[in-house]
């Protein structure tokens, strides 16, 4: 049996596919918003290139709703949730578009786990059909799964 192996100094495009109740607002959020270039489509979906990973928007009403919380650092954190990691300066970027663009936050632009191991920028978010969105930045981005 062959084993499967990580390049730590090479990443792999993730896939995520996820419920929307309406494709032509998640090309507003994802394409318009957030500027993610659209791809391939059918009439039920729709994929975008997230920062360079295919996310795929599937037309699923029945399916996009809210999801459970925990709580993460004094927050309630949606346990369904998937995001990006930026650098510093492309987070600040973003969190300042979000806001002009008038998203309401989740959880505000923040500074969390301040001056411990894995020190970050986050912010959550949920697109129009209720998708929670995690973006993060670190400072150093060698610490992104520091204990």
């Amino acid at each position: 049996m062959q084993t499967l192996t990580h390049n730590p100094g090479l990443l792999s495009p993730f896939h995520v596919a996820f419920p929307v109740h309406d494709l032509q607002s998640a090309r507003e959020f994802y394409g318009g918003l957030l500027g993610c270039p659209e791809g391939r489509s059918a009439q039920d979906w729709v994929d975008f290139n997230f920062y360079g990973h295919q996310i795929v928007a599937h037309l699923a009403p029945e399916e996009a709703r809210q999801t459970q919380r925990n709580t993460v650092d004094d927050h309630d954190v949606p346990v369904r949730h998937f995001g990006i990691v930026l650098p510093m300066a492309e987070w600040t970027v973003l969190a300042e578009r979000l806001r002009a663009g008038g998203v309401r936050f989740l959880i505000e632009p923040h500074i969390r786990f301040k001056g411990q191991p894995g020190e970050q920028a986050t912010m959550f978010f949920l697109d129009p059909s209720g998708n929670a969105i995690e973006i993060k930045a670190f400072s150093d981005i060698a610490k992104l799964f520091a204990r």
